[in-house]
C-alpha cells in the first residue's frame, strides 16, 4: 500500500490523513444526526466533540509516551517527534474525559449526548484503521494463510512479509460495532446504555485483535499487550456499571 495518494504543487494527500479527516467529519456529522433524531440537538454538541477530540489527542500521546519509557530515558528528545506515535485507546479514553468535562461545565446531559456520539466514534475508527491499512502502522503478525497481506513500500510495516491484515479486519468490526451501536441507541430507553454498550465491545475487540498484532513496540505488561491490559479494566467497568444499574433498577421495582 502507498500513504502517498496524490501530490497536488507542495501538497502530498496521505491517506492515513485523509482517513482520519473522513473519521473526524463522520463522527461529528453522527453525532449531531442522533442529537435530532433524539429531540437534544445543541450548537454545542459541535463544541463538545471539538474539545472530545483535542483530550483525545493529548491522552493518546501521553498514552503512547507511557509505553516507551525507557526510550524517552534513552533519548528524550523523543518527545520533540509530536506527530510520531499514537495509542488509539488514550485517544478513546481522553476524548470521552474531555466531553465529560465539557457536559459537566456547559451543565449539559453527558450521557445522553455521549449515546448519541459514540456510533460516531466507532464509524470514526473504522476508517482511521483503513488509514493505518493505506500507511502500513498498527500491522499484524506475519501470517502465509488466508488472509493475508504484502507490503512493499510500507515506512511502518515490514516489506516483502506475508502479515495478518489485522487494520482491516479491525475497521470491519468497527463499522459492525458502529451497525450494533446504532441498533442499540434506537431501542434503548435508558441513557448510558449505548456508551456502556460500546466500552464493553470495544474492549472485547480490541483484547481479541491484539493477539494478531505484529507491532510488538506498542509496550506490553507481563504477558499482556499494553491495550489488552487497558481492555481488562474497562470490560469490567463497564460490565460492573452494567450490574448496578440492572440491581438498582431490580431494587426500586421491589420497593414499590
Amino acid at each position: 500500500m502507498y500513504n502517498d495518494l496524490f501530490t497536488i504543487g507542495p501538497f502530498t494527500i496521505h491517506g492515513y490523513g485523509l482517513m482520519m479527516a473522513i473519521g473526524v467529519l463522520s463522527a461529528i456529522f453522527m453525532t449531531e444526526y442522533n442529537a435530532k433524531k433524539k429531540g437534544i440537538y445543541t450548537e454545542q454538541i459541535f463544541d463538545m466533540a471539538v474539545w472530545a477530540i483535542l483530550g483525545g489527542l493529548v491522552i493518546s500521546k501521553i498514552n503512547y509516551w507511557v509505553t516507551i519509557i525507557p526510550d524517552i530515558i534513552k533519548d528524550p528528545s523523543i518527545l520533540l517527534h509530536v506527530m510520531d506515535g499514537w495509542v488509539l485507546y488514550g485517544g478513546v479514553l481522553g476524548g470521552i474525559l474531555a466531553a465529560w468535562l465539557y457536559c459537566r461545565k456547559k451543565g449539559m446531559p453527558f450521557a445522553k449526548l455521549a449515546d448519541c456520539a459514540v456510533p460516531g466514534v466507532a464509524l470514526a475508527q473504522g476508517f482511521g484503521r483503513i488509514g493505518c491499512f493505506l500507511a502500513g502502522c498498527c500491522y499484524g503478525i506475519p501470517h502465509e494463510g488466508f488472509p493475508h497481506i504484502i507490503f512493499t513500500h510500507s515506512d511502518y510495516a515490514p516489506n516483502n512479509v506475508a502479515l495478518f491484515p489485522s487494520q482491516l479486519v479491525s475497521s470491519g468490526l468497527d463499522f459492525l460495532h458502529f451497525a450494533i451501536l446504532m441498533t442499540v441507541l434506537k431501542k434503548s430507553k435508558k441513557d448510558g446504555t449505548v456508551i456502556l454498550t460500546y466500552l464493553m465491545c470495544y474492549s472485547i475487540g480490541r483484547f481479541l485483535i491484539e493477539f494478531v498484532r505484529g507491532d510488538l513496540e506498542r509496550g506490553s505488561v507481563g504477558i499482556l499487550s499494553t491495550s489488552q491490559f487497558i481492555s481488562v479494566f474497562v470490560f469490567l467497568a463497564a460490565l460492573g456499571a452494567i450490574l448496578y444499574r440492572k440491581f438498582k433498577k431490580a431494587k426500586t421495582e421491589t420497593e414499590e
